[in-house]
């Protein structure tokens, strides 16, 4: 009998221009069923949201799903607890039949607790490393309690972090790229070393410190970039409103400024636009150097997959990354410079670097060390699930 995995993810729904967004859950979701997991894809409705809009919002969500078979796997539930309207909750499967499930496997912070609590196994994956922790700790978020917490942070809860664990076990998992999805496609010399990027978020003050999560700020310190390398640099930024001015600003020192919404409409040309560039080259939120949490990005993991070097910011000592073997990891400016430099000059070998350490994060794998850990035991419902304990 198969193994029945519901993937919470966080509100894909919501967000139909986003298909990098989506491709963070579809790696789950496909490394799940190339396990033989039947998977529920689990989404939370507003009942508040006009009836037309959300019926919209699924029907979009089903089309960018159904390519990937999990049009018909898609479950709401409501983010208030009051009643969908029945038109909305009948447009997919409900919560009832998502929680017959073995295991939920819940990748967005803000799962209601009383979503959590219908399920007899579950299990949390934490994809904002370090600030999730300081979210949790200064309040503005309460995880709901799961059986067990995982975290794409390779120092979370270790001796080496510089933010607390919350009073929490963490077991640290690879982020998954699905590599049949991300096959290798050679590197046009003339192609672009691109990037898709949100820019905007908050800083605050954590014990002393600014935590800054402002990708913006970390590549205005490299804007001189361009002129210091002889590749192409090109960033899809989701800017809306805001795109003539920064285009006006970026493109003057050298960039090509792009809509990430134009590259990302589906799943597929989000693909297809990290498998026609050239490499990756992406600076980190301040708050992944300021905290050293190791991070690498799922986005990082599809240019990897795809034979692309990646030339992205240091966010500290990592056990599996490294420094200047298809994937680059710098520290300033010169660092940079150097890092596409020498991917250039022997671009074939960087290529296929790229690809083996890819093969690293393979789906399947990580996948299934983080099922074999949460369905370690079957005394799963006589355990009582471990909550978060929040410290100032």
């Amino acid at each position: 009998m198969s193994t029945t995995v519901c993937l919470a993810a966080a509100r894909t729904v919501a967000y139909p221009q986003g298909s990098g967004h989506l491709w963070v859950y579809l790696q789950w979701a496909l490394g799940l069923r190339a396990l033989g997991c039947d998977v529920f894809w689990l989404e939370g409705i507003d009942p508040r949201d006009p009836e037309q809009q959300s019926l919209e919002r699924v029907a979009a969500l089903k089309v960018r799903l159904e390519p990937y078979g999990f049009a018909e796997s898609l479950a709401l539930f409501s983010l208030t607890g009051a009643p969908l309207p029945p038109i909305v909750a009948g447009s997919a499967l409900d919560l009832d039949a998502a929680a017959e499930a073995d295991l939920l496997l819940n990748l967005w912070h803000s799962l209601p607790p009383s979503v959590v609590s219908r399920f007899r196994r579950t299990a949390f994956v934490d994809t904002d490393p370090g600030l999730l922790q300081i979210w949790m700790t200064r309040g503005d978020i309460r995880v709901a309690p799961h059986h067990i917490f995982f975290t794409i942070g390779e120092t979370v809860g270790t001796p080496d972090a510089l933010f607390p664990d919350c009073g929490l076990r963490w077991h640290y998992t690879r982020p998954p790229v699905f590599l049949a999805q991300w096959p290798p496609i050679p590197g046009r010399s003339s192609a672009p070393y691109t990037t898709v990027t949100h820019w905007w978020g908050s800083a605050f003050e954590f014990e002393g410190r600014i935590i800054n999560e402002e990708k913006h700020v970390a590549f205005l310190e490299y804007q001189d970039l361009p002129s210091k390398t002889t590749v192409h640099l090109e960033l899809a930024i989701c800017l809306a409103e805001h795109y003539e001015e920064w285009r006006s600003r970026m493109e003057p020192f050298g960039w090509k400024i792009r809509e990430a919404w134009d590259v990302s409409a589906t799943p597929q040309s989000y693909r297809a636009y990290i498998q026609q560039s050239r490499g990756e080259f992406s600076c980190a939120k301040p708050s992944c150097v300021t905290l050293a949490n190791a991070w690498i990005s799922d986005r990082t993991l599809c240019y990897l997959a795809s034979g692309k070097p990646a030339v992205v910011q240091h966010t500290g000592k990592s056990r599996f990354l490294p420094d200047a073997e298809g994937l680059f990891r710098f520290r300033d400016m010169d660092e940079a410079v150097r890092a596409l430099a020498a991917a250039e000059s022997d671009y074939a070998r960087h290529s296929r670097l790229a690809r083996a350490l890819a093969e690293e994060f393979d789906a399947r794998d990580v996948v299934a060390r983080v099922l074999e850990q949460a369905l370690a035991t079957r005394r799963a419902d006589r355990e009582r699930p471990e909550a978060a304990v929040t410290r100032s």
